[in-house]
């Protein structure tokens, strides 16, 4: 299971209630100006989203105008794309993924390009990178980035003189202090399974920082993560902490909202996380959300120090959309793709982390652990999750990962049962060399 972010601002906010456009609502064509579908997915906030963006975009050029309708999640939303692509039946402008899910769609074959406006060259490179296939982009980015790595409590951290490690020797040294006195050194949360999967999967930058090709190697099947040593470190994370005895008592049963009070209180130190979830800590602990930052997960080299990245998902045209009503979705994309754009994101949904657009910012109301990612973009100390960049994932990743980090078993033995299930799961998908 991949961790997308619909689905773990689901995992957090509990199922609500689905909205959709009905018929005759905001975007209906009016007069002789140009109407556009849109599709977007079901869940609230991004219904939410693309309704706000649609009427500002239609405020801005009121010959322009937006419809908006949507899909179910998951599986069947997935099919439904795919479907209503290869048919030539989808609408005008549609929402989805980033990275590998956007590849499997075939874009040369089925979308428009749009490396003709703008807007692309105001794209970080590592979000283009995911809306790239054979050299040409296809998407604008939709919402902020997540980032993967420590949530930190920093009422601890002052109140025992440390700082923000940028290598894990640092960080595993902190820890030893941070044991000491009598606070959880990292927190785990292994009752919700998925949370075990952090530290291996935002341990990827200091992959990549050693071995640049390694998704494409792994995609192709030239590499393994048991062989290969900078991958094999996050399998080898895991075990160091458990073996230190440096994670909460209570890491077997725990779950993820304990985990969150638990950073938030300061009676856990870290909490190997991605920025999704300090939502729900300003929502729950709003006189606490000020102790909490963020750090990126560190590796052995200060000097490689950075962030794996949880990109945006895309907005992308389908070829069939022609004529008057291509220009009117680049011009959309456009509009998205801007400060314009983001401030109307910002202030409809609470940004996860920073905008992917040059000139976006954050607002200055946004919590701390938010405002720590940025310096990570700055500097572009950052890499897409190997989920954007390769299909490669193995589905029993956390079951894994829960053992490594329980002590049940060990790295190396953890990354070459991943391996055998990654092979399974590569030849499902039909790749090429597997």
């Amino acid at each position: 299971m991949k961790i997308g972010r619909t689905a773990l601002l689901a995992a957090v906010s509990g199922l609500l209630a689905l909205t959709a456009c009905t018929p005759g609502s905001l975007g209906d064509s009016d007069g002789d100006g140009t109407a556009l579908s849109y599709l977007v997915d079901n869940e609230p906030s991004t219904v939410k989203t693309a309704e706000a963006l649609a009427k500002a975009f239609n405020a801005k050029y009121p010959e322009l105008s937006i419809k908006v309708e949507t899909r179910p999640q998951g599986g069947e939303g997935d099919n439904i794309v795919k479907t209503r692509l290869s048919t030539g039946d989808m609408t005008d402008i549609f929402a989805y993924n980033s990275g590998s899910l956007f590849q499997a769609l075939k874009p040369e074959q089925n979308l428009a390009a749009v490396d003709d406006q703008a807007f692309v060259s105001t794209l970080d490179p590592a979000f283009k990178t995911t809306v790239t296939a054979n050299g040409k982009v296809y998407g604008a980015p939709t919402g902020g980035t997540v980032g993967g790595g420590m949530l930190y409590n920093r009422a601890v951290y002052s109140r025992l003189g440390l700082q923000v490690p940028k290598t894990w020797a640092d960080f595993m040294a902190n820890n030893a202090k941070i044991k000491a006195a009598g606070v959880a050194p990292v927190i785990q949360t292994y009752q919700t399974t998925w949370t075990s999967q952090v530290i291996f999967l935002a341990d990827y930058h200091n992959v990549a920082s050693v071995n640049p090709t390694f998704a494409d190697q792994y995609t192709a099947n030239k590499v393994k993560v048991a062989s290969t040593p900078a991958a094999l470190r996050g399998f080898q994370r895991l075990q160091e902490v458990h073996d230190a005895g440096y994670q909460n008592s209570d890491f077997a049963s725990a779950q993820l909202e304990n985990g969150l009070k638990m950073i938030a209180d300061g009676t856990g130190a870290h909490y190997p996380i991605l920025t999704f979830a300090v939502a729900t800590i300003a929502a729950n602990s709003p006189d606490k959300v000020k102790d909490v930052g963020f750090f990126a997960l560190p590796g052995d080299d200060a000097a490689k120090n950075g962030l794996t990245v949880w990109e945006p998902g895309g907005i992308y045209i389908p070829k069939t959309t022609s004529g008057a009503k291509l220009d009117a979705a680049k011009k959309f994309l456009g509009f998205v793709a801007s400060p314009e754009g983001c401030d109307v994101q910002s202030k409809t949904v609470a940004p996860s982390g920073p905008y992917v657009v040059k000139g976006c910012t954050l607002p200055a109301d946004v919590p701390q652990a938010i405002k720590d990612l940025q310096p990570y973009f700055d500097a572009r100390a950052t890499t897409p999750a190997l989920e954007f960049l390769s299909p490669v994932k193995g589905p029993a990743l956390e079951q894994i990962c829960v053992e490594v980090g329980s002590g049940i078993r060990k790295a190396a033995d953890g990354a070459e049962l991943y391996d055998r299930d990654v092979q399974k799961q590569a030849q499902q998908l039909g790749l090429p060399g597997w």
